[in-house]
């Protein structure tokens, strides 16, 4: 459970984990509007299935995505606003539309209800009214105060979309999130993050101000910037979608011609305290959605960089899901270059006892069959603990699965004694979406291997018709799986037996 950042599940976007296709991003976005008991889940976006066989159905895993497509975080600005105790202008109807707002977006889809009084023009003049007090030669108590209200209105789809069309107001909102203290750069970021969860209005944050991502990452990237965290999840909502994560890191190159942005990245990721004030959590989700992009999957697999081998230990990383989530998306992402499989399942590496200890927990083997596990894996205690999170237990196994594509990967995965674990952990699993992953998996190491001609299943053509059955049976396994999981929760927690007297 994160400390600086409680977020929360939603009903809109389903995590659709489908078939082999583009780089995973960081699918739904951190979005600091309402508080929740759940972290926030990695989500698997939609992709066209291709390199699947016949036989395994192999090419499950989706492309390479961005982290988070379920749920959004959210922050949720809980004084709505103070402006009208500092003379600001207050948008009719707002109060109403944040209490009875239960999801992040307003509506399902995170889009503005229409006819919605918020969008009335009345409201967009009012709007328009606090672009003053957020100029950096504002007084700093309206300043700080006319954030506040930005802030609020962020907090819910109408909001959102009543400051889409306000480019003066976006352009001053985002210069103030990197404004010196004492501005109110904290509010500031917090109210480009909840802008940025809406898809939407990615091209309007880019158009109104060209230079943000550069400015956001210099600011994540400051050892002493007290709210470099909200800066990196601002970046990491607005990287997840494919063109403007290309935007991005176009940008970014551009701005950092002198050392690649991604080394300063993954160098404050893997330095314990690099920011005494700021957890940096979402960078590990801004890298997950970078490394959709080729160039940035070409930097992270240099065998001359050890950038792979750093991010390894981050696995396991107790204190955040959130890091832990963004990391493995990074190396899932990774595994989609069949090219470098021999080199990440070799000794430079060793990536396969860091994905498969996760998933492992304390059961005892023969001593036949301890033999066949890695090191790492052998004896492991009796209070070992699998990955809690379900999300990332899932990311985890699509990894696996993406590293048995070609023939010397399934060998390699067979032979240090994957089936054992994942035989334990169907077994444990409860998670239906999850369980389902790791039949397929497990289905592909105990299967025949495929016709000649068809060892490497990332590079199968699949007829038209055979992919059109295969969505099909996605979309049945994946209602089937939600349907198990409505299940699950409506079902009565079993009665503990109470102890006898004595």
């Amino acid at each position: 459970m994160e400390n600086a950042v409680t977020v929360g599940r939603e009903s809109g976007e389903g995590a659709v984990l489908g078939q082999y296709g583009p780089p995973y991003r960081s699918s739904e976005p951190c979005d600091f509007r309402q508080r929740a008991d759940s972290h926030n889940p990695p989500g698997l976006g939609v992709a066209p299935p291709r390199a699947q066989s016949p036989r395994s159905r192999i090419g499950h895993c989706g492309s390479p995505r961005p982290w988070w497509a379920g749920p959004r975080p959210t922050w949720r600005h809980l004084a709505l606003t103070r402006g009208r105790q500092a003379g600001l202008p207050r948008a009719s109807g707002m109060e109403e539309e944040m209490a009875g707002t239960s999801a992040p977006g307003g509506a399902e889809d995170g889009s503005a209800p229409t006819g919605s009084p918020i969008l009335e023009a009345g409201a967009e003049a009012e709007a328009a009214e606090l672009l003053p007090f957020l100029t950096p030669g504002a007084r700093a108590d309206l300043q700080a105060e006319a954030a506040r209200h930005v802030l609020a209105l962020t907090g819910s789809g109408p909001g959102r979309a009543l400051l889409a069309g306000q480019a003066a107001l976006l352009r001053a909102l985002a210069e103030l999130a990197a404004a010196p203290i004492p501005a109110p750069a904290c509010d500031a970021a917090r109210a480009l993050v909840n802008l940025a969860a809406d898809r939407g209005l990615h091209e309007p944050l880019l158009a109104v101000d060209p230079g943000l991502p550069a400015r956001l990452l210099g600011r994540a990237l400051d050892p002493q910037w007290p709210w470099a965290d909200e800066a990196a999840a601002a970046l990491a909502n607005l990287s997840r979608e494919p063109a403007s994560c290309a935007a991005v890191m176009a940008v970014l190159a551009a701005a950092e011609p002198r050392e690649s942005v991604l080394e300063r990245l993954v160098r404050a990721l893997c330095t314990p305290g690099y920011n005494a004030c700021a957890p940096l959590h979402y960078l590990g989700p801004l890298l997950s959605n970078l490394s959709q992009r080729p160039a940035a999957r070409a930097f992270l697999l240099d065998p001359d960089r050890c950038v792979v081998q750093r991010l390894l230990p981050l696995t396991q990383y107790p204190d955040s899901s959130v890091r832990r989530g963004g990391v493995v998306g990074t190396l899932r992402n990774c595994c989609f270059e069949h090219r470098h499989h021999e080199w990440l399942l070799g000794s430079e590496v060793d990536i396969l006892p860091f994905l498969l200890l996760p998933l492992a927990g304390p059961e005892d083997f023969s001593e036949e069959e301890m033999e066949r596990l890695p090191v790492d894996l052998q004896y492991l205690p009796p209070d070992k603990e699998r990955e809690p999170d379900a999300d990332i237990r899932k990311m985890l196994i699509e990894a696996i699965m993406l590293l048995t594509a070609t023939a010397p990967g399934r060998r390699q995965v067979r032979d240090q004694g994957a089936y054992l674990v994942l035989r334990e952990l169907h077994s444990w699993e409860a998670e239906p979406t999850v369980r389902v992953a790791c039949e397929k998996l497990i289905q592909v190491l105990i299967g025949d291997e495929p016709e000649h001609g068809m060892e490497n299943l990332l590079e199968v053509q699949v007829p038209g018709d055979v992919e059109r059955q295969l969505q099909q049976l996605d979309r049945q396994e994946q209602e089937q799986c939600e349907q198990e999981r409505q299940a699950q929760q409506l079902a009565p927690e079993p009665q503990r037996e109470e102890p006898a007297a004595p």
